[in-house]
């Protein structure tokens, strides 16, 4: 096998030499990665039963089928999202043609997570091969099964001069970190965010961080309680409650907590029937070092619902919590598991309060009877994304991006916006050789009559030409 070294080096050479940058071959590329996820369905399903006890249903609607859709656009969109793009022009300029070129970066790194394997490794990798970079691809080494299938399989698919998947654990991604990328596509904790965004900055190298956080989820008093707690209860739960922009906790009344309470066992029991360890439908928590923190986190509050785990299936019960206190390490630290707290607060305007002294979610759930409860809880915070009386759908609309804010990350993707993240964006202006005449306003001596006329022709009323 080639060293790291050379085939970095490799993966320059072929970006160098403009192979990556017609469109027909960033098509085939997607092409290729198409036919790796119609081919490779079963075996994709099979690597994430064995690593998350994913159910076929939750592998095709939250990975498979995600995939699909994000190159299937790429495909019908790459040309005209490659075309560049004309801009206004001020009658100084009126002679020229100015326009934004989308450029590849060039040799990208995409560091993947191991709660939605394929989907969070795949969907960065349709826009950086839309964009035309050459990509290092660094699944995670977690998620066995499936980081076993991207590396022995997806390579058949792609063009292996401008693509690459190393493997290894922190140790070999820290090595890898150390070589200069021209972007890093970063998708994991903030504490690691932390770092690759050291190691980055040593190169001046743009990231984009995809992190997580605690995503509150308000609940006002006029909701009906079995309604949220369905909706609650199948995002919380859903891949065991690993996933990034799952409601973390529930702010609510001590009257709503107290008709929540039995609306979520009901959906437990509807969900997962009376016993869960034994429905095929919930997932498994991935490793025994997540299994251990996500116990401990058990003996914060008091347990109201489920409370059940069993080390050696690496299973932890749908859980809710009650009588938690803030500064408990289940309200300190993302849960990623598949436990729910509910703390109590006096209004909503203490709610707004509790979620704004906190640091800034990847998302934020309010749900309310009242438009006007969701619109003000909506104006007076900050997160990454917002959703009014629902849970994560907004994730499977390509219209939207995703992208955290402050401790939540920064940068965007999903659909046309992976294909941005991944392009320079180029200012170019050409200008004429000749009708110098026209020029001499700007050349000194400067005069005052030179300065208005200027002014007057880069003012924001010029005429623009598109």
């Amino acid at each position: 096998m080639d060293s790291l070294e050379d085939t970095l080096q490799r993966l320059r050479d072929t970006f160098r030499a403009g192979r990556t940058r017609p469109a027909e071959f960033r098509a085939a590329q997607l092409e290729g990665l198409n036919r790796f996820l119609q081919d490779n369905k079963q075996l994709l399903q099979e690597a994430l039963a064995e690593d998350l006890h994913k159910s076929a249903f939750e592998s095709d609607i939250s990975e498979l089928l995600l995939c699909q859709n994000e190159v299937e656009l790429a495909l019908r969109n790459l040309r005209n999202w490659m075309k560049d793009e004309p801009t206004a022009n001020s009658l100084l300029t009126k002679t020229s043609s100015t326009f934004i070129r989308k450029e590849p970066f060039g040799l990208v790194l995409v560091i993947a997570p191991w709660n939605y394997p394929v989907n969070l490794t795949l969907v960065p990798l349709v826009g950086a091969l839309a964009a035309g970079n050459c990509v290092v691809l660094k699944p995670s080494e977690i998620s066995k099964g499936t980081e076993k299938v991207l590396a022995e399989v997806l390579p058949r698919y792609l063009d292996q001069s401008c693509f690459a998947v190393l493997l290894g654990g922190p140790e070999e991604t820290g090595r890898l970190l150390e070589h200069r990328f021209d972007y890093i596509f970063f998708t994991g904790s903030p504490r690691v965010g932390r770092i690759v965004m050291t190691a980055a900055a040593k190169h001046l190298t743009p990231v984009t961080l995809e992190l997580g956080g605690k995503n509150p989820c308000y609940v006002d008093d006029s909701c009906d309680p079995q309604t949220v707690a369905n909706r609650v209860a199948f995002f919380r739960y859903f891949n065991a409650g690993q996933t990034c922009v799952a409601p973390d906790y529930v702010l609510c009344s001590p009257a709503t907590r107290e008709r929540l309470l039995p609306a979520l066992q009901r959906a437990i029991t509807r969900f997962f029937g009376e016993d869960p360890q034994r429905s095929p439908n919930l997932g498994r928590i991935i490793s025994e070092k997540q299994f251990g923190r996500l116990q401990g986190l058990l003996g914060c509050g008091r347990v109201a619902i489920g409370g059940q785990s069993d080390e050696g299936d690496r299973y932890i019960a749908p859980t809710v919590l009650v009588d938690v206190k803030e500064t408990e390490p289940v309200m300190q630290e993302e849960i990623f598991g598949p436990i729910l707290p509910i703390v109590t607060v006096g209004s909503l305007d203490e709610a707004i309060e509790f979620i704004n002294r906190r640091e800034k979610p990847l998302a934020l759930y309010a749900f309310s009877s009242s438009s006007q409860v969701v619109s003000q809880v909506l104006d007076q915070t900050s997160s990454g994304s917002f959703t009014g009386n629902d849970g994560f759908t907004f994730l499977t609309l390509l219209s939207l991006p995703l992208g955290g804010v402050g401790n939540s990350g920064m940068g965007r993707y999903h659909g046309k916006f992976s294909f941005d993240t991944f392009s320079h964006h180029r200012s170019c202006l050409l200008a004429p050789p000749g009708l110098e005449k026209l020029n001499e306003i700007r050349y000194p001596p400067y005069s005052d009559r030179n300065q208005q006329l200027i002014r007057w022709a880069v003012g924001t009323w010029s005429c623009t030409i598109l």
